[in-house]
């Protein structure tokens, strides 16, 4: 059999999102339309916008979860039609199996992906992953009795443990309280770094995307929302929680995303064109119809 080549060599993006539209029976418009964006092998990217624009309806999308009304999704150069090991999700609420451990929970899904697996090579590959979230001294505890960051941290844990091609995130610390949601802020990165995974992530947090991601996609209001720009984070992809405020970038760069949220974002349902601030240069899309490219000036 021969291996498809990668989607680079051929010159298509890892990921690549087509005029993906959804519609609702007996309403008149759709949620979303004309969605068009690409993400690269080993990208990170947040998107933003206000509740009802549709975020977690193209996550349920790209994960196979939901059917688009219309366009396409593309992954490694193939479509994707349906759920599938190759794409790891992580919502909210935890999802964990109530009546497993740590160690059954994870171990569930690595025997899922590779079911030939001896117990030893089970067990050894949970370890790894539960070391990597910092969990080892609860393996083998239920989830009853684990707070709810290590409850987040077991289901990033065994989205990780599959290895997946892409990890989809849906606002996964959202319900945790501020200290808890940095820690594992920073285990997130640590573990991406290492593994060079390629993420796609919902958030509300505007300082969460400032630090997670390397390019941030913007949604204007629903209905008929649009990804109405592509804001690319060019921060040292090595930056920390506790010293990323002190980039001269990043308060033009956290501006212009609570400008957007706050201001603009619901003026431009409906496919209108994004009015830019005098600091930022917008640039062509990577696809035909994509949004534009925002890169903020430098400051001086």
């Amino acid at each position: 059999m021969l291996n498809n080549p990668a989607p680079e060599a051929t010159g298509r993006p890892f990921l690549q999102i087509e005029g993906l539209a959804k519609s609702y029976p007996g309403t008149t418009e759709p949620v979303f339309d004309e969605v068009n964006f690409s993400i690269a092998r080993g990208e990170f990217v947040c998107i933003i916008g206000h509740s009802g624009c549709g975020k977690t309806t193209i996550l349920n999308v790209l994960a196979g979860l939901e059917t688009a009304s219309a366009g396409h999704v593309f992954m490694d150069g193939r479509e994707v039609a349906g759920p599938s090991l190759e794409r790891g999700v992580v919502f909210q609420g935890h999802a964990l199996m109530p009546w497993l451990t740590v160690r059954k929970n994870i171990a569930f899904a690595v025997r899922s992906k590779w079911p030939d697996w001896t117990a030893a090579q089970v067990d050894v590959h949970v370890k790894k992953y539960v070391d990597l979230v910092g969990l080892s001294g609860a393996i083998d505890k239920k989830p009853s009795a684990l707070s709810g960051g290590m409850k987040q941290r077991v289901g990033i844990a065994r989205a990780f443990a599959i290895e997946p091609k892409m990890l989809l995130l849906d606002e996964p610390f959202g319900a945790l309280d501020a200290l808890t949601r940095g820690t594992i802020q920073d285990e997130l990165l640590a573990i991406v770094r290492e593994t060079h995974q390629t993420v796609f992530m919902i958030t509300h947090d505007v300082d969460e995307a400032v630090l997670l991601a390397d390019k941030i996609l913007l949604m204007s209001n629903g209905p008929q929302a649009r990804v109405a720009e592509i804001v690319r984070n060019t921060m040292p992809r090595d930056r920390q929680r506790a010293t990323v405020h002190h980039d001269p970038q990043y308060y033009p760069l956290r501006n212009h995303l609570v400008d957007f949220l706050v201001a603009r974002s619901k003026d431009l349902s409906h496919g209108k064109a994004p009015a830019y601030p005098p600091t930022v240069e917008p640039g062509r899309g990577a696809l035909a119809d994509a949004p534009p490219t925002v890169t903020l000036k430098a400051v001086a």
